[in-house]
């Protein structure tokens, strides 16, 4: 597996341990990294469960350093953590590995729902929309969404609409 694929793939696992924070999908994906960096050992499972725990703790809503930076700062961490397992692993390991954090991601993705955290301003004229956080419309995707820290919205001129949040339509 080329090293920029691991990379890219050990980056989504840091993420997507991130975004699980928090949500339903938390419990499922926690214990499922637990197993991915445990390795078939059960006595170190708990160590990776208390690490897991410390990043939902300093990722809590309304928790201080529940920021952009804590958060862009957990990934990273993460994300190294997957990067250095997957680097010290046999070929078969590795693609052991790889396949459990595809799943991983795939678990997150389908059960977190969706996510907008820091995100920017939302500017809408002329009668123009616009949404800065998470917009289901009508028909679309369903299930949980959440949205923290979200950015500005901004509506000027008629028939304009500006959401910061979660817009549902």
């Amino acid at each position: 597996m080329l090293m920029e694929a691991l990379a890219a793939l050990a980056a989504a696992g840091g993420g997507a341990v991130v975004q699980a924070a928090g949500t339903d999908a938390w419990n499922g994906m926690r214990q499922r990294v637990g197993e991915i960096f445990g390795r078939g050992d059960a006595a170190r499972i708990p160590a990776e469960l208390e690490r897991l725990d410390h990043t939902a703790r300093v990722l809590a809503p309304g928790d201080r350093d529940g920021t952009a930076p804590t958060r862009l700062r957990e990934e990273g961490v993460w994300a190294g953590r997957f990067e250095a397992l997957l680097e010290g692993l046999d070929d078969a390991g590795r693609e052991q590995v790889a396949g459990q954090l595809r799943d991983l991601l795939a678990f997150v993705a389908a059960s977190a729902g969706d996510t907008a955290v820091a995100t920017g301003t939302a500017v809408a004229r002329d009668g123009g929309s616009a949404v800065t956080g998470v917009k289901h419309s009508s028909g679309g995707r369903s299930g949980t969404a959440r949205a923290a820290h979200t950015g500005d919205a901004e509506a000027t001129g008629p028939g304009s609409t500006a959401v910061t949040g979660i817009a549902t339509g």
